[in-house]
């Protein structure tokens, strides 16, 4: 699976990329026949939220899905970027059980 990752407002370093792409591909498993036809791409967006009304860092993780016949969207936020970032997999990974379940 294609990973185009992006960030707001912090440095991708190299740790956090690996990170990104280890948690995003657990789910090669659950979408492995749209892999072998090539028509899965993931574009992944974090980022720290600099406007945000608690105190101290609140970091968003974005996963935007891209399989046949669909966008599968999750958005998510926490104090911890690695927190965000385990939150939408989890998400992501029923969602794409959802959408198969119904028989796309």
């Amino acid at each position: 699976m294609k990973i185009n990752i992006t960030t707001k407002n912090f440095e991708l370093t190299p740790s956090i990329r690996e990170y990104i792409e280890t948690k995003m591909n657990y789910l090669d498993h659950f979408i492995e026949d749209w892999i072998s036809a090539g028509s899965v791409e993931l574009d992944f967006d974090a980022g720290r939220d600099t406007n945000h009304h608690n105190k101290g860092q609140v970091y968003y993780a974005e996963a935007n899905l891209k399989v046949p016949g669909t966008m599968i969207r999750v958005k998510k936020s926490a104090e911890n970027l690695r927190a965000a970032v385990d939150v939408v997999k989890d998400v992501l990974a029923e969602e794409v059980k959802k959408y198969k379940e119904k028989g796309r």
